[in-house]
């Protein structure tokens, strides 16, 4: 089993049904301000904490006087709109008692599909928890539409704990683990403790979704399980409802785990080492040599540039000797890697016309 406190990063989805009263539509204060003091108790851990929370469709509709299900997506959207200031606000009133700033941070499928796009989500939010930030994620559903939805925030969760290199991530349920059959029609469907490889077996056992506030389900946590584990990246599934509910799972409340077998650092290279270069940087021997010590790829230690690529693309990267060393994601298009090639950092506005980041190729955006 994973330890929360003994994680780097940690991810936490909180869901609908959590976070808002079903009879009332209210949020449920007491609710967040105890997950307030978890978030308080891991970081004084060292532990740089991510939320990943729906509600904000959930407050929104209560507002406006929308009905509680069968929303067109236009209602949708505006609920979004307005819910979306309420949860940011929220958050931010529970944590600032205990010094925590918060962000939000609102994003759809696109921003991961794209690569130049995920390279910016992944940016803003390493920046932000290396600031002591939590930031506050959530779907964009004042634009997101089918085609570029998450659709649940089980799998946006994932995909963020992917992002950013998370160590665990922990999905808060209105169920205490994964079963072998939904536990309110089959008394004897079984909680599994542990789950290594999620077999056909085991999704075929997943159900749909199991209230009317949430729209993740078994079969969504799943997903979210195979992307989490596949970036090293372990995963619990357990009840979210009462007061605490992390300080109860470091402590052993009921769960499911799902286990990674690779460090996140190591999935993410191995990710990037598999991709087909579309560009060639080649260094000089200075900056070969501080590759081999771990440092990133600066422009004035690139003395070539080839090919066609755009920002995010994977590039191959070459020593002196046109050995290849590596390959990484190149923070800079062709066209603007040329411009800053063995300049220093520092002259990057001067030559872009705007400002720029610090390197090429960055030491987590590379597989040598």
């Amino acid at each position: 089993m994973a330890s929360l406190i003994t994680a780097k990063r940690l991810v936490v989805k909180i869901g609908s049904a959590l976070l808002v009263d079903r009879t009332t539509g209210a949020l449920r204060k007491d609710w967040l301000t105890a997950l307030a003091q978890d978030v308080a108790w891991l970081k004084s851990c060292g532990v740089q904490v991510v939320l990943v929370s729906s509600g904000s469709i959930a407050l929104g509709r209560e507002v406006l006087g929308l009905p509680a299900t069968d929303l067109a997506l236009e209602q949708s959207q505006a609920a979004a709109a307005v819910g979306q200031i309420r949860l940011a606000r929220a958050y931010e009133e529970a944590l600032a008692p205990h010094d925590i700033t918060t962000a939000q941070v609102l994003m759809t499928l696109e921003d991961s599909r794209d690569r130049r796009r995920y390279l910016n989500s992944r940016a803003t939010l390493e920046h932000l928890v290396g600031l002591n930030v939590v930031p506050i994620v959530n779907e964009n559903d004042t634009i997101a539409t089918d085609e570029i939805r998450f659709g649940d925030n089980d799998r946006l969760a994932a995909q963020i704990a992917a992002t950013i290199g998370a160590d665990v991530l922990v999905l808060l349920s209105d169920v205490d683990g994964f079963y072998s059959a939904n536990p309110a029609d089959d008394p004897d469907a079984k909680r599994y403790d542990f789950i290594d490889h999620i077999t056909p077996e085991i999704e075929a056992m997943a159900g749909d979704a199991g209230s009317g506030l949430s729209k993740g389900g078994m079969k969504t946590k799943l997903m979210a399980a195979k992307t989490s584990t596949a970036a090293g990246c372990a995963m619990a599934i357990c009840h979210g409802a009462a007061l605490r509910p992390l300080t109860g799972l470091e402590t052993g409340a009921n769960a499911t785990w799902f286990t990674a077998t690779l460090d996140p650092q190591v999935a993410r290279k191995r990710w990037i080492a598999a991709m087909k270069p579309l560009g060639t940087v080649t260094l000089d021997a200075g900056a070969a040599q501080a590759l081999s010590r771990g440092n990133s790829l600066l422009p004035a230690g690139v003395h070539a540039v080839s090919g066609m690529f755009g920002r995010g693309d994977p590039v191959a990267i070459t020593g002196p000797d046109g050995h290849q060393l590596g390959l990484g994601l190149s923070r800079y298009t062709a066209d603007e890697a040329q411009k800053i090639k063995g300049h220093r950092s520092a002259e990057i506005e001067k030559l872009l016309g705007y400002p720029g980041r610090a390197a090429l190729i960055h030491r987590d955006d590379m597989a040598l």
